[in-house]
């Protein structure tokens, strides 16, 4: 190879590469003494084989480290979750230290838990000697069930009645809620498709756990307290939902505009419940529910799993989780889990009614009831006749999503919610259309016969007028409230709950009652009547959103599913004005105060409810005689009396101003 060796000579004239030339090739063919691809590939592949054998050396303590973790899985468990406990254990103790009413939630929710966690270990291992042992009892209890049934149940209804005797005393109208109540369930038992096979059992333990959850809630300080809390936390929560829309939308339109102002916070609460659902606190919380519902009352494991879930979400979503099992199910259980559907609101959509200004307490008190009377009010109007495959299962399995983490749940709610909105949009903007549609054609057949201002609200406030008198409301507030629910059985309720809270506003800013002939507001007790009557999805619209969503999972039984939803959507409208009764019956009247106090103290710059019912109080104590002006009761020789008068006459007209 002299004569190819590259010199500055050569270089300058050029020269080629020997590897490339028929020289280069033979030569270099016989240095290599053969094909020198074949050795090429060789060392590769010996090169190959050390770096594997060099990362395997490498990932060997991580692979003993994985060995490790496997067998001693249980160990490490215990041991994370021990020094979880004990570093939370630390937070509760320093907490409570440093300021204990502060972390008087902290203490509760703790409790909560910490019970849970003991029954579930007790049940655990020690569920089983301890059902031995009470074995012996439990058969004594049995043979003396017949005789000691009769003897509890007369004893419950005594209790009633003398309860039902005192507490009406001091406020007679409550009588007529409860008059309500009774005629609404005689009218389903007359529409019922088999009187003689409905399951008493079944309708006394529904209305009799609606009205114990309704007392516990209206009633005693602990629940009364507990839901205020709650709805306190709720709107607290909701609250955040300013932080993304602001961001998204700017300050401005969320401020003043409605489709942004509200309808983020479906996004947001659609968004919290898939995360719930995928951590599996949904599901504890339903089973729990529907265990209570299934032992005290007899139905079926499927229908009652699906009525306690539709406590927290919509008419659609909690068929889910029974979805396997819609094929197999009788009518009546159909049946049931439609009036479940159409007795209760989502919680997604409650968030969006808590921002309008309705008492988020009533709205979860109103869901809560609403799952033990729906169960009831439909085995008695669509009775079990069929042997159903469920009846005595319990170990039904209950449906849960398939993300993968908690990011892809929280994005997967975030993205289900954007239908949902769209679809409130859409049927708002409809149906607001149809409504001022319908009420200009109603005044212009008014007019050709001299009627005028004749609208839908004002047919509904005549139609509906006795049902809202029976349900509490007083015969003043009762057009009102039957217009509210006409607009919620013929349009939806998020239209009459928009109306509801307007009336609400209208109240509590002060304004007068009536305004000429028109009445601005309705009273206290009769919002509490309407924010119960309206919690539901029993309206018209609300058919075609139920058959499509349950024929598109059991599309075989399409026929099935048409022939009852008029039954179900009947049921669910009555269940709401069952739970609206027993709102008027348990409802105690809010005492104004002392108002001599209040207003010799009040700014009158403004007016509040109170402002208006202290003033109202002061005008029926003034008397006007002969131009003197004189005062009587509580007001009577009071230096402030005539300023206070002068207040509330800038305010509101009365004939003493």
């Amino acid at each position: 190879m002299e004569e190819n060796k590259i010199t500055l000579d050569n270089l300058e004239k050029g020269t080629d590469n020997p590897a490339f030339s028929d020289l280069g090739e033979e030569s270099l063919y016989e240095e290599c003494g053969g094909p020198c691809g074949e050795s090429k590939e060789k060392r590769r592949g010996e090169g190959k084989g050390r770096f594997s054998s060099y990362c395997r050396k490498a990932l060997q303590p991580a692979s003993k480290a994985k060995r490790f973790c496997k067998a001693h899985a249980k160990v490490l468990r215990m041991i994370i979750l021990g020094l979880l406990g004990v570093a939370y254990l630390c937070y509760f103790i320093a907490a409570c230290w440093l300021n204990f009413q502060r972390a008087l939630a902290l203490v509760v929710m703790t409790a909560v838990v910490v019970f849970f966690i003991c029954w579930s270990l007790f049940k655990k291992h020690c569920g089983a000697k301890v059902l031995l042992l009470l074995s012996p009892i439990w058969k004594c209890f049995q043979k003396s069930w017949l005789w000691l049934k009769w003897l509890l149940w007369v004893a419950l209804l005594g209790g009633l009645i003398v309860w039902l005797a005192l507490d009406t005393s001091r406020n007679p109208e409550q009588l007529i809620s409860l008059a309500g109540f009774c005629f609404l369930v005689l009218f389903l038992f007359a529409c019922s498709k088999h009187h003689g096979a409905v399951s008493w059992r079944a309708v006394f333990w529904g209305l009799g756990l609606e009205f114990l959850f309704g007392l516990f809630i209206l009633r005693t300080t602990p629940g009364i307290q507990a839901f205020q809390w709650l709805g306190d936390q709720i709107q607290f929560f909701l609250g955040y939902t300013t932080a993304g829309s602001s961001f998204v939308f700017g300050n401005t339109l969320i401020e003043e505009v409605f489709a942004f102002q509200t309808l983020p916070i479906v996004v947001f609460f659609s968004c919290v419940m898939s995360i719930l659902y995928y951590l599996g606190v949904m599901q504890w919380l339903i089973v729990k529910i529907s265990w209570l519902l299934q032992v005290s009352m007899g139905t079926t494991a499927t229908e009652t799993l699906s009525v306690a879930g539709n406590i927290f979400v919509g008419q659609t979503e909690a068929p889910l989780l029974i979805r396997p099992y819609l094929a197999d199910m009788t009518l009546s259980e159909i049946h049931a889990v439609m009036t479940g559907g159409f007795s209760t609101i989502a919680g997604s959509v409650m968030g969006a009614y808590i921002s309008f200004g309705i008492d988020a307490a009533s709205l979860i008190a109103a869901s809560v009831m609403a799952a033990p009377c729906a169960l009831a009010m439909s085995k008695l109007i669509y009775p079990e006749v069929e042997e159903s495959k469920f009846k005595g299962k319990e170990s039904i399995r209950l449906s849960s999503g398939e993300e993968q983490n908690i990011l892809e749940a929280a994005s997967n709610g975030a993205a289900a919610s954007v239908g949902l909105v769209a679809n409130i949009a859409a049927n708002l903007i409809a149906f607001l259309a149809v409504l001022e549609f319908i009420n200009a054609a109603l005044r212009w057949f008014g007019e050709m016969v001299d009627i005028e201002g004749l609208s839908f609200q004002v047919i509904c406030s005549y139609v509906l007028m006795p049902v809202a008198f029976l349900m509490g409301a007083d015969w003043a507030d009762s057009p009102l409230v039957a217009e509210l629910l006409g607009i919620k059985i013929f349009l939806n309720e998020f239209v009459a709950y928009q109306q509801l809270a307007t009336y609400k506003k209208n109240r509590l800013s002060g304004l007068e009652e009536w305004d000429g002939s028109r009445k601005q507001w309705i009273s206290e007790r009769a919002e509490s009547i309407a924010t119960f009557a309206l919690c539901g999805f029993a309206n018209l619209s609300s058919i075609g959103i139920m058959l499509g969503g349950l024929a598109s999972m059991v599309p075989q039984r399409k026929g099935d599913l048409a022939s009852v939803v008029l039954r179900a959507l009947l049921t669910g409208i009555c269940v709401s004005m069952l739970n609206a009764c027993l709102a008027g019956l348990l409802h105690v009247p809010t005492e104004v105060g002392d108002c001599v106090t209040f207003l010799s103290t009040t700014n009158f710059s403004s007016t509040t409810y109170t402002t208006y019912m202290c003033c109202k109080q002061l005008f029926a104590s003034s008397v006007r005689q002969n131009g003197t002006l004189s005062f009587t009761g509580a007001w009577a020789g009071l230096a402030e009396s005539t300023w206070c008068l002068a207040q509330c006459c800038g305010h509101y007209n009365h004939t003493t101003c």
